[in-house]
């Protein structure tokens, strides 16, 4: 990131940069309910590059002595409330991709957790005493 860049265009990139993570955020929604991992893979790492660009603009910012100027003497108001707005909508689309990976785990642990069941069921036996035998201890697993 350049120092030489002027307040209005680190505004202008942070408000591009916001907006283009709110287009990947919505994907990402798309992407997790049609369940497809590869997919998800790449646009993670697109997503963790382009929240590393948006860090480096916002400390950029944050450090440039001639923004807090431009922003005590009333200038951005309206970029940065566009700002504000995007940055909302990005987390509240955060939030609702983070309500389906949590309820896609819970599907997956049901989903073993029938599988075991019904594993334990099938592979039941009896000893010479008549005790049932099998299930976890068969795999050699002790609980």
């Amino acid at each position: 990131m350049s120092d030489k860049l002027t307040p209005e265009q680190m505004v202008a990139q942070q408000l591009s940069q916001l907006t283009q993570l709110e287009a990947l955020l919505n994907t990402e929604k798309e992407i997790l309910v049609q369940q497809n991992p590869e997919a998800l893979l790449q646009l993670t790492q697109e997503k963790n590059n382009l929240l590393m660009a948006i860090q480096d603009v916002d400390n950029v910012i944050g450090q440039s002595f001639e923004f807090k100027q431009a922003r005590l003497a009333g200038n951005f108001n309206e970029q940065m409330s566009e700002i504000d707005a995007c940055l909302s909508r990005c987390k509240k689309q955060n939030e609702l991709n983070g309500l389906i990976i949590s309820q896609s785990q819970l599907a997956v642990e049901r989903m073993k957790t029938t599988l075991l069941e019904n594993h334990n069921k099938s592979s039941m036996t009896y000893d010479n005493k008549g005790k049932t035998s099998g299930g976890l201890n068969s795999l050699g697993i002790k609980a």
